[in-house]
């Protein structure tokens, strides 16, 4: 028992990142719960990706790699609004293009400055064991704000999951709410990047959700299976990382995954045969 316990109750900088991690993984529950009802993943991945170019320059200029990511999170959102609504183009078009152009972007700055050798690492990796008493506040204050969102927005966001037109009937302006469900999203991402980094935060938006939706045919209990595997997640990826000297990001979506097919395996020894998703529901 002291071998689950010690590494948290011996190091703060194993609590404080438990801590963190456990923020972390109610804030990607209840985005990445709406990414999987929506069918958002591809945004996922785009604004954990897109974001480096503005941490990069904020780095090179000075200024904390949050803010850069926050404006490189701002500018792809804005981009794909702005392509959608002014061209016939889809959103996984605009998407697309914008994914592919603000990763190079931030290829082409970090690949022009000497500087990035540690910080590269560190951005697409997050540096999880050595969070600040700063940036766990930060972490709270948004965990606290996407809550907030979620239990606003929770019929609006629901309908727009399962039916957009049946949001629109019930009066609900379906692009303002879709805007708000990115901005939610982005939000998750460019406070978690500071601890898994941006390579890694998209597998804790896409597992633990993917996990709990396979048990779940009620939204609020997908959201709270999905804050469960991935604290346990980031718990297990901890001690892994600690005991066996790995890199605790790379440690900890690895549980993530692993423990999704685990959950995957186990529903199809109880229902061997392939049957059509469940839809889930709002209580």
């Amino acid at each position: 028992m002291d071998l689950l316990v010690a590494p948290f109750s011996t190091n703060t900088f194993m609590l404080q990142a438990l801590i963190a991690g456990v923020l972390i993984s109610i804030a990607c529950a209840i985005a990445g719960t709406f990414i999987i009802l929506r069918g958002l993943a591809f945004i996922g991945d785009a604004l954990g990706h897109g974001v480096l170019p503005g941490i990069a320059v904020a780095l090179l200029i000075g200024f904390p790699g949050i803010l850069g990511a926050a404006i490189g999170a701002g500018i792809m959102i804005g981009g794909i609004t702005l392509i959608t609504q002014r061209s016939r183009l889809s959103s996984d078009t605009a998407i697309g293009l914008l994914f592919v152009g603000m990763l190079s972007l931030g290829v082409v700055i970090v690949s022009r400055s000497s500087s990035f050798s540690g910080d590269l690492t560190r951005i697409l990796f997050g540096e999880i064991l050595g969070i600040s008493i700063q940036s766990i506040l930060i972490q709270l204050v948004a965990t606290v704000l996407i809550i907030a969102i979620a239990l606003v927005c929770a019929r609006p966001f629901l309908l727009l999951s399962f039916d957009p037109e049946q949001a629109e009937v019930a009066g609900f302006p379906v692009r303002l709410y879709h805007n708000i469900m990115l901005l939610m999203i982005a939000i998750t991402v460019v406070v978690s990047f500071q601890t898994v980094g941006t390579l890694l935060v998209f597998g804790l938006l896409i597992a633990p959700a993917g996990a709990g939706a396979l048990l779940a045919k009620r939204i609020e209990v997908m959201m709270a299976w999905a804050t469960l595997f991935g604290a346990l997640s980031m718990y297990s990826g901890l001690l892994i990382s600690y005991y066996f000297n790995l890199a605790a990001g790379a440690s900890i979506i690895l549980v993530t995954i692993v423990i999704f097919f685990i959950v995957f395996a186990l529903q199809n020894l109880r229902h061997p045969r392939i049957a059509p998703p469940q839809e889930v529901r709002h209580g």
